[in-house]
């Protein structure tokens, strides 16, 4: 298993495929873009698909989660989830990404073995997208949602995070657009992950603040918390249920204590919290010869050392030096 010293053990792996991304949105990286990592220091199809079974059939890993940058960007995507399905016990495979080509990889994507995808979606507004994204392709966002729901993949769950300014006024609608097309919402409270650091907590949108403006539309009820389980979400019912909407407190509502993450970067760096500062490295070793089982022991010993939380509040927190877009979420 992946133990750490304060009991949690990772089942919850997480896969950057690759650090490019065909938007900008503020939150993750500026306008202009970043330096990409390297071909030759980014894992290979069959790389990926090694430690993804080290950590399957060595580990305890009972979820694989793709993400990026961009996935869908990864000309291999189709295959590796297609290979990730053989491993046994077969993970639950799961998809993150901004939607743009899903239109025409959900398909593919779906008979290769995905389960769930996950899509960003910050607004409705096709100049509020320009401005959050500086790309005009909100109707391809959209499109790739349905193009996923129509695959029979369910649910399709939107992620949002809301700009104070920007698109903080909109959780309503995208409530109700999401209720309208049997999407499952959930609100991201903006965490200290932009490649600029220009995050600052009085900024942020609060999930407490979420709630207030979405309660004054809908009515809420909080759903069984024993169901919660190591999710990251606070689920509510909405006007009564079935339908749900779920708010991540990343920051003020932290939920590092049942944390099961664990992050696999697209250069093969283990990261045992989205906010460490430190990485081990499992590329080098597996280029150099190493056994599966000799891996595997470096994947322990990376996850052992995991602190108990985020530390944002602490005075001493420093904002890891990659941003969102090259660790993978």
């Amino acid at each position: 298993m992946l133990s750490d010293s304060y009991g949690r053990i990772a089942t919850d792996l997480r896969v950057s495929l690759t650090d490019r991304c065909n938007l900008r949105c503020t939150y993750c990286m500026p306008a202009e873009g970043l330096d990409w990592l390297p071909k030759a220091d980014q894992l290979t199809d069959a790389e990926v698909t090694r430690l993804i079974g080290v950590g399957v059939e060595r580990l305890g890993i009972r979820e694989v989660r793709f993400t990026g940058g961009e996935p869908l960007l990864r000309r291999g995507l189709v295959g590796i989830v297609e290979r990730t399905a053989r491993f046994a016990p077969r993970p639950e495979i799961s998809l993150t990404t901004n939607a743009i080509g899903l239109a025409r990889l959900a398909q593919p994507l779906r008979q290769a073995g995905l389960d769930r995808v996950n899509v960003s979606l910050d607004t409705l507004r096709p100049d509020t997208f320009r401005e959050l994204s500086h790309r005009d392709r909100l109707p391809d966002v959209l499109a790739g949602l349905a193009g996923a729901a129509a695959t029979g993949i369910t649910p399709v769950k939107v992620n949002a995070v809301l700009m104070r300014g920007i698109n903080s006024d909109e959780a309503p609608a995208l409530l109700r657009y999401c209720l309208e097309h049997s999407y499952e919402l959930r609100f991201i409270e903006q965490m200290p992950l932009d490649a600029q650091h220009g995050w600052r907590r009085e900024n942020m949108v609060t999930a407490e603040e979420i709630l207030a403006d979405l309660s004054a539309e809908f009515v809420l009820k909080p759903d069984d918390p024993a169901a919660r389980g190591s999710a990251p979400a606070e689920a509510f019912l909405v006007d009564g249920g079935p339908e749900r909407v779920g708010i991540i407190g990343s920051v003020t509502r932290p939920f590092c204590g049942s944390c099961d993450r664990v992050r696999l970067t697209a250069d093969g760096q283990v990261r045992n919290c989205l906010f460490a500062r430190t990485e081990s490295d499992l590329r080098a070793p597996m280029r150099a010869g190493a056994s599966d089982a000799e891996l595997a022991e470096l994947w322990r010993l990376a996850v052992a050392a995991k602190l108990p939380g985020h530390g944002i509040d602490d005075p001493s927190f420093l904002q890891p030096d990659r941003p969102m877009s090259a660790i993978g979420g």
